[in-house]
């Protein structure tokens, strides 16, 4: 059971210190990562937004992909994405070149933004009669990172896309994309019945289109210890899917909700704020796991495909080196 607010005021200290000490690590691979619940207001897009913002305020290079027609992920970090703004559904649709529309943000030289608009729900309809319209992200974000690798630009250690809130076809191109998935749930019992039906749903989209996807992370969000129902839930889970668990719980935070309202992640507005370093905390346990399982991941792929793919795997997922320095903006990217 939590104690004081001056209990709390220690945790959040201790835990700056130890990432201050820790660092983070750049991953051996790109890790491309889908942040996905069909459920919604449980805290998806918090966690896409403040997850890519603390992995790049340690310096790591980092890409968010707004998936939603809501644009709210694009909101939170302050890009513009009214209709003006070329956007993920011109990259779909129209073909257009990621770095084109890649916009870099304002608060880190390494955190960039493909943003969303109310186009974007339209994309379904638009890609109805398309062949291997699932494929179009994948094939999309492959193009840009061999882009960047042929120009000498550093590689991106993390994609994130934050998925609508549905089992549309945007989210299936997420899926597709991925490697992974982080699912974000609230510690209640119909957030568990979700949970199982997504798992399932995301198993059936491997089989046939991405061997290599699997739930790799689940986070409880808007999540409070005190009652026994969180503690019930967080047990449940915890057992079905042990390993995929994160450690870190985000808590119920005043400044996660309010800090889109000033168009900033809640890690870089209010960075000692309890739900910020809870975010902070949560990039580094994602980071820390590296590329466990990746391997694994690769050779389902290989033996499914029959041969690997070295152009894609070296510009994709090896890479180059993060050898430029990070203050280097992306000279394709325009900046927000």
């Amino acid at each position: 059971m939590p104690g004081s607010i001056f209990d709390q005021v220690r945790a959040d200290h201790s835990t700056l210190n130890e990432l201050a000490e820790g660092g983070f690590q750049p991953p051996e691979q790109t890790r491309v990562i889908a942040v996905a619940n069909q459920k919604g207001g449980v805290g998806k897009t918090s966690t896409a937004v403040n997850v890519a913002a603390a992995l790049a305020e340690a310096g790591l290079h980092v890409l968010l992909i707004d998936a939603d027609s809501q644009g709210n992920a694009s909101t939170a970090l302050g890009v513009p994405h009214d209709e003006e703004h070329a956007s993920i559904y011109d990259v779909l649709v129209d073909g257009m070149p990621f770095r084109d529309v890649v916009v870099q943000t304002r608060f880190a030289p390494t955190l960039y933004c493909l943003p969303a608009t109310i186009d974007v729900a339209a994309v379904e309809i638009e890609l109805i009669n398309t062949s291997s319209r699932e494929s179009k992200l994948r094939l999309a974000l492959e193009d840009y990172l061999r882009s960047r690798y042929e120009d000498g630009q550093s590689r991106m250690d993390y994609i994130i896309i934050d998925c609508p809130p549905s089992l549309g076809i945007m989210t299936i191109n997420a899926f597709v994309a991925a490697n992974e998935v982080l699912i974000p749930m609230q510690a209640e019992y119909y957030a568990l019945e979700g949970l199982a039906l997504l798992s399932r749903s995301i198993e059936r989209i491997a089989e046939i289109h991405n061997p290599a996807l699997a739930v790799s992370m689940i986070v409880l969000t808007m999540f409070d210890g005190r009652t026994t129902l969180a503690r019930d839930v967080e047990a449940e889970v915890r057992t079905y899917f042990p390993d995929a668990t994160l450690d870190t719980k985000i808590p119920r935070s005043i400044r996660v909700a309010e800090a889109p309202s000033f168009g900033s992640p809640v890690v870089f507005w209010d960075p000692r704020a309890s739900g910020a370093i809870a975010y902070k905390r949560l990039a580094w346990e994602i980071a820390d796991r590296g590329i466990e399982g990746w391997q694994m991941r690769r050779v389902v792929r290989e033996a499914t495909e029959g041969s690997h793919n070295p152009e894609v795997e070296d510009v994709g997922i090896t890479g180059n080196d993060n050898s430029n320095d990070a203050g280097t903006a992306d000279n394709n990217s325009k900046e927000a």
